[in-house]
């Protein structure tokens, strides 16, 4: 399989995520707005609030992410973006925002389930890459 840059899109609650990750050469670059401030006022998360963050801090740390991995759109291979759970508005964002885009792209988007995402994350890592089943049901699973 050839090498992938994917981009990593979160909103599933209170901080705006974007990261592009290349298959070959790791994290390339990341960004998170953090909504604290914002929502420390009301005692928790305000889900409207939320939603609407997200729509105005997109499309400025997709920018800087890109920027920040010498990338541009056209480098983008494939979208992975946050799909459950969390709430409802601010996954919807990050869904539309994410199926949006690869549509305009041609690539594809792959809607990924947050706790699974924290659960397989480690396995990003070098250090981990030995950890994937070479046999069973997951065999032949790549991380390339």
């Amino acid at each position: 399989m050839p090498p992938m840059k994917v981009l990593g899109i979160e909103s599933s609650c209170d901080e705006t995520g974007v990261a592009l990750y290349d298959t070959e050469r790791g994290l390339l670059g990341h960004a998170v707005h953090t909504q604290v401030a914002m929502h420390e006022a009301y005692g928790g998360v305000v889900p409207e609030l939320a939603s609407r963050d997200h729509v105005r801090r997109l499309i400025p740390l997709l920018e800087r992410v890109l920027a920040d991995a010498n990338c541009t759109r056209g480098d983008i291979d494939a979208i992975a973006y946050t799909a459950g759970p969390g709430l409802a508005g601010a996954l919807l964002v990050g869904a539309s925002f994410a199926e949006a885009l690869a549509m305009a792209l041609g690539v594809p988007a792959v809607p990924v389930h947050h706790l699974e995402g924290h659960l397989l994350s480690p396995l990003l890592a070098d250090e981990a890459r030995h950890l994937v089943p070479t046999s069973g049901p997951q065999a032949g699973m790549s991380l390339h």
